[in-house]
């Protein structure tokens, strides 16, 4: 049986988008593992799926490559708000995530904006394995962590360049710390109003950019006092922005490009 999806990508930044609306069925974990393989799949940071919503134009569900499941991603959510709003013919929808109702919009042709919702900065919420502050965790570099609806420890460099982002990032992911393991930034402060950022993806590795991780290197950059509310955030494959006023949501902004349709055969 046909599985009909759609590709694309944000800086780099690709996923897959599956149509479940109208229909009973859902997603394997497995099956997500297979289409999410490089070589023998597909391939995508991200798998999105729509299904119905009575409260909402549609909701999301999302997983990694590994077929892990996740509760947030801005790169996708903006890339099914930009279809929903195509084939409406709107400029804005409003979808449903394990993170809420989150607004959306479109500021041009491949510019599109989405409400992330409000950052969780307690250590149970993200979830920490005991007791600490989010705002320097006791570890090596004194990383920041906060959670978008997935977790996010970000640390603070002088050259993001001469980061081995893969060796630490692989080894932060998984601490005991971080009992449902962690994304991992790695942040240069190039102004209050920019930064350069490179990401160890939880389930993933290191993508050309993240939408959530975006958001989540601007809010601990934020409560380090090292950033205005206003962000560009420059990944390795373009830049978004982020916006926060310190206590509401963070609102994402940036490019969504389809890149192909096509159909999987299982």
């Amino acid at each position: 049986m046909a599985l009909n999806f759609e590709k694309m990508q944000a800086n780099g930044d690709d996923f897959v988008i599956i149509d479940l609306r109208g229909r009973a069925s859902d997603i394997d974990p497995s099956l997500v593992a297979r289409m999410g393989d490089r070589n023998r799949g597909i391939g995508f940071n991200q798998l999105a799926a729509i299904l119905d919503c009575d409260d909402a134009d549609a909701r999301i569900r999302f997983w990694n490559p590994d077929g892990s499941a996740l509760d947030a991603c801005g790169s996708a959510t903006r890339g099914v708000a930009s279809k929903l709003m195509r084939e409406a013919g709107v400029s804005s929808v409003i979808v449903r995530t394990n993170r809420g109702l989150l607004p959306c919009k479109r500021e041009s042709d491949e510019l599109i904006s989405v409400a992330m919702g409000k950052p969780l900065l307690g250590w149970r919420d993200l979830p920490l394995s005991g007791e600490l502050d989010t705002l320097e965790l006791p570890l090596a570099g004194s990383p920041s962590a906060c959670s978008m609806g997935n977790p996010h420890c970000t640390y603070f460099v002088d050259d993001v360049s001469q980061v081995d982002v893969e060796t630490i990032g692989r080894k932060i992911e998984s601490h005991p710390m971080f009992p449902l393991k962690t994304n991992v930034h790695f942040v240069e402060v190039m102004g209050r109003d920019r930064i350069r950022l490179r990401i160890w993806e939880r389930g993933g590795g290191i993508p050309l950019g993240s939408g959530s991780c975006s958001c989540g290197a601007v809010v601990n950059g934020i409560r380090r006092g090292l950033l205005d509310a206003v962000v560009q955030v420059e990944c390795d494959g373009g830049v978004v922005t982020v916006q926060w006023d310190g206590s509401g949501s963070a609102f994402l902004s940036g490019p969504v490009t389809p890149v192909f349709k096509g159909s999987w055969f299982d």
